[in-house]
This record gives structure tokens, C-alpha cells and sequence, in this order.
């Protein structure tokens, strides 16, 4: 896929349809993008690779682009395999091409590419440092942390885009047309969750240049209304609530437990609660589960009791949270069992470990089944939940 951006910088990243599983891991129903791009000029300079996946029909488009002339630089921004996983090729088709990155990023290449020769061929850039193409000029701004240490936007001074490396990315293939924000906030939450306060520190850096286009790796050009997308990941990267409403993640192994949760969801809705939603952790995409308890002023974690612990999709949903850095939110926990109930307990204990979480109300202890006596605890919780 070939199209301008501007009259100079021209879009010849690829789709790729045919991954299942993003980084191993994340379930890509709509495929996902490898965005590079080209910058036409007295020096010409290609804007990241692609997955080597998908190396061959890049370096198709970049042959229609390019013809007979041949690149000068390589602007490397990112050295996670699939946007630097062509390289290796690239460099060998275009013999005087010259990498330029951050030191960093020079230091990895070799781990990735044993076999290059990469002698006299990068250039280490470093955080404001700028380099002229003719016409355009380039400024690159480290951005170590979103969400690899190496990695570095750029910002084209003359037409005012800015290449944002993973930042503002998103799940989904180009040629899929779909509204931004919900795959846009799966994939930030699941990969750079950790990293808010490095991606407030690149936010900062960005608000002092002038933006009219954002280019990033994964996902579409951003061109209009930035002030949207902008301020959704100073909102996510703050940890701040997006939704009012309450989040219901729930780990049943017989549906006892799901029961009970579905019937607080009732709760809250009849008290209400703005927006409620229940996810089944044992079916549910766990990357949207996680999402969902970012992007939700409250959380409800109900779980069976197992093997004297907890039901594992819960540890594996309150692991996911722990590492992505969960925090500021208050939780709600409801445990089932029908002898030894633990699973509250192992649920606090793993909650305790997140920064600013605060458990709220007493824990609803269930009996193997939800029974009518039930329901006065249910209403407590729901009453717990919703205090302000």
C-alpha cells in the first residue's frame, strides 16, 4: 500500500492478515499494520522497516517509490522485530543506505543481526540533536521506555509530522476501517501500561512542537482532531479514570460464581451505576479484560476458590494488571468455595502489591451456589462500590 502523507513523505508500510497473535500473545482479529514511510528530498530517508514477515512486499514498495535512486538513510526508531525485523535485507539492497538511531538502538543491532556488517554505517543520534535532507529537517527526540529503552520519535520541522514510533498505535490492518480508540486502548494498556510516566515525559516533549500529522507504527496516520488522541494518552499514561462505571472481571469454573456476578451487574444498574460490564476471564480476550479494569473507575474481581488458591485465569487477569502497572482504583472482591474459600484471600494479597488500590466494602463470601441470603451482602458490596 503506496500514498502521500504530504507531497514529500509517502506511506509504504504493509498489512499483515495472516498473524494471529501479536507478539505471541495478544489476539489481532483485524490483522495489524507495519507503518514505514519515505522521505523524498536531496537525501532520501526511509522511516523504519517492517517485519521480516512482510520484508518482500515492502521492498516492493519501496522500489515503486524509489525506482533507480537509491536511499541514504535508514531512520531506525525502534528496534522490536517487528519494525526493524528488515534490516538486515534492506541494508544489503541498498549497499550505501546508513542507519540512524540512537546509541542505544546501535548497541542492539548486532544482537538481532549477527551477521551484518554494520561497520561505518550508523550514525547515534541524540535526544534534540537534527539532521538536514535538503529541504525537510529532522529532530529526533529520545523517548526511552515507550516502551523500550532505545527508542526515539521524530519530528519532520517541515511539514510538522511527527513520527511517533509505537506511541499512539493501534491493533488492526489498514485496510479495516474502524474507530480508533477501543483497539488504540487494548494495545496501549497491554504494552505500554507500565510505562506512564515515560510516555508523560515524551507528551511533554511533544506539546512544545507543532503537530499537524502523527505517523506512528502501528495504525493509521492521525491528521485531524490530534487534540482527541493526544488527550487520551495523557488520560491513560496518567492512570486517570476514562469511564465512570464499574468493571466486573469474574474466574468461574462451574458458573456459581458467574451467577453472582452477573447478578451484582443487575445490582448496580438498578442503583445507578453509569456503565457496568462483566467479562468471563475463562473466555474472554484477557487483553480486553485488561483494558476494560484501566479504563473503568471501579473494579469487581469474583473468583472460585482452587487447588488452595484461586481460580487461575483470576491470578493470570490480577498478574496482567500487577505488571502493567494497575493503580489508583479502588476493588471490590467477591470469592466463592465449597469447603476451604481462599480465593479472597490470594485476590487481596496480589491486590495489596498494586500502587494506590484500595479494597472497598466487605468481601461476599459464597457457598458453592449464590443463595437468596446472599443478596443483602450483594446489595452492601454494590452500595461499597458506588460510594463516592
Amino acid at each position: 500500500m503506496i500514498k502521500n502523507i504530504t507531497s514529500d513523505i509517502k506511506y509504504v508500510g504493509v498489512d499483515d492478515l495472516d498473524l494471529d497473535l501479536f507478539e505471541s500473545q495478544y489476539i489481532i482479529p483485524n490483522g495489524i499494520s507495519y507503518n514505514s514511510y519515505i522521505i523524498e528530498d536531496e537525501q532520501i530517508a526511509i522511516m523504519d522497516s517492517v517485519d521480516a514477515r512482510k520484508c518482500d512486499e515492502w521492498l516492493t514498495n519501496l522500489a515503486e517509490v524509489l525506482g533507480e535512486r537509491q536511499p541514504d538513510l535508514l531512520v531506525v526508531q525502534h528496534m522490536e522485530p517487528d519494525h526493524a525485523g528488515s534490516i538486515a535485507t534492506v541494508m544489503e539492497r541498498y549497499p550505501s543506505l546508513k542507519i540512524i538511531a540512537t546509541a542505544r538502538a546501535v548497541q542492539m543491532l548486532p544482537q538481532f543481526f549477527e551477521e551484518c556488517n554494520f561497520e561505518g554505517r550508523t550514525i547515534a543520534v541524540k535526544d534534540g540533536e537534527t539532521i538536514s535532507l535538503g529541504r525537510h529537517t529532522l529532530q529526533f527526540l529520545t523517548a526511552p521506555m515507550v516502551h523500550w529503552p532505545e527508542v526515539m520519535v521524530t519530528y519532520d520541522t517541515t511539514d510538522k509530522v511527527l513520527f511517533s514510533a509505537d506511541a499512539f498505535g493501534k491493533f488492526g490492518a489498514l485496510c479495516h476501517e474502524e474507530e480508533w480508540a477501543c483497539e488504540a486502548r487494548r494495545y496501549y494498556f497491554n504494552i505500554c501500561g507500565k510505562y506512564g510516566a515515560p510516555v508523560q515525559a515524551l507528551l511533554k516533549k511533544a506539546a512544545a512542537l507543532d503537530i499537524e500529522v502523527i505517523a506512528p507504527l502501528h495504525g493509521p496516520i492521525l491528521a485531524e482532531n490530534l487534540g482527541y488522541y493526544v488527550g487520551l494518552y495523557d488520560t491513560w499514561s496518567r492512570y486517570d479514570v476514562e469511564t465512570e462505571g464499574v468493571f466486573i472481571a469474574c474466574a468461574s469454573i462451574h458458573g456459581g460464581t458467574l451467577a453472582a456476578a452477573e447478578r451484582l451487574a443487575e445490582i448496580l444498574r438498578a442503583k445507578g451505576a453509569p456503565k457496568v460490564s462483566v467479562a468471563d476471564l475463562s473466555r474472554d480476550d484477557m487483553a480486553e479484560a485488561i483494558e476494560d479494569a484501566f479504563r473503568m473507575s471501579r473494579l469487581v474481581v469474583a473468583a472460585a476458590s482452587y487447588d488452595g488458591g484461586v481460580f487461575p485465569p483470576m491470578h493470570d487477569f490480577l498478574h496482567h494488571l500487577q505488571i502493567k502497572g494497575y493503580q489508583r482504583r479502588k476493588v471490590a472482591v467477591i470469592e466463592n468455595g465449597s469447603w476451604a474459600p481462599c480465593a479472597g484471600r490470594v485476590m487481596c494479597e496480589m491486590l495489596s502489591q498494586m500502587k494506590q488500590v484500595e479494597v472497598v466494602g466487605p468481601m461476599v463470601t459464597l457457598w458453592s451456589r449464590m443463595k437468596r441470603s446472599d443478596e443483602a451482602a450483594l446489595e452492601a458490596l454494590a452500595d461499597a462500590i458506588l460510594a463516592k
